[in-house]
């Protein structure tokens, strides 16, 4: 660990997997976006070995569900994603895919939420209007899992990033809906260089590791 001026500085990655810095974010692992991924199912099963391990370590762990609103109340920009998404060409032709409390919305039955743990629903790409509860918490970092790496995951981080929070992206439990995209939004935070990327293995040697280790 660096230290300047009274300041812990974490450069490595077996600084930042701490519970007592790093909450764990669980990005849009619901019912209706897995099924459009192919192979969701691993990253399912690897997003389920993460959450064990930050339960495990007592990390602070967060959900967020994309929501539709209803068509009446979707503005112009929110009819324009909905219909280059769903490839219509009216806005009366939009379908809200993920409208609060039917089940496309919910998350995964593998990863059901405990009662300790929040879920933010959120109409943003990115997720940090859970920024407010990280700080309150001291949280200085976030791991990343979810779906999708190159729509929503990316721009979360970037967010993060502006915010002064340190994002590790769990890669093996990212999720995605075009293979080429995800590879370009990973090299291009490596480039950035603010992001940590690691993997399953990797994630839940660290986060379990005595405190003594640390």
């Amino acid at each position: 660990m660096k230290t300047f001026l009274g300041l812990n500085v974490p450069t490595t990655l077996p600084e930042i997997c701490s519970a007592e810095q790093l909450a764990l974010l669980v990005y849009d692992m619901q019912v209706g976006i897995t099924r459009q991924i192919t192979g969701s199912e691993a990253v399912v099963a690897n997003a389920g070995r993460v959450l064990k391990a930050a339960r495990d370590a007592r990390m602070r762990v967060f959900f967020t569900r994309h929501m539709s609103l209803p068509l009446e109340l979707m503005g112009a920009f929110q009819l324009r994603m909905a219909m280059a998404w769903q490839r219509v060409e009216e806005p009366s032709g939009v379908k809200p895919w993920f409208l609060r409390d039917s089940p496309n919305f919910q998350i995964v039955p593998e990863l059901t939420p405990l009662g300790s743990e929040a879920i933010f629903d959120k109409i943003t790409m990115s997720a940090f209007e859970l920024n407010i509860a990280l700080r309150d918490c001291r949280v200085t970092a976030v791991a990343v899992t979810g779906i999708a790496l190159e729509v929503g995951i990316e721009p979360t981080v970037r967010h993060a990033i502006d915010l002064g929070l340190v994002p590790l992206i769990i890669s093996d439990a990212c999720g995605s809906g075009n293979p080429d995209a995800a590879r370009r939004s990973l090299e291009s935070l490596a480039f950035e260089g603010s992001t940590l990327v690691t993997d399953v293995a990797t994630f839940t040697e660290l986060i379990g590791r005595p405190r003594d280790d640390r």
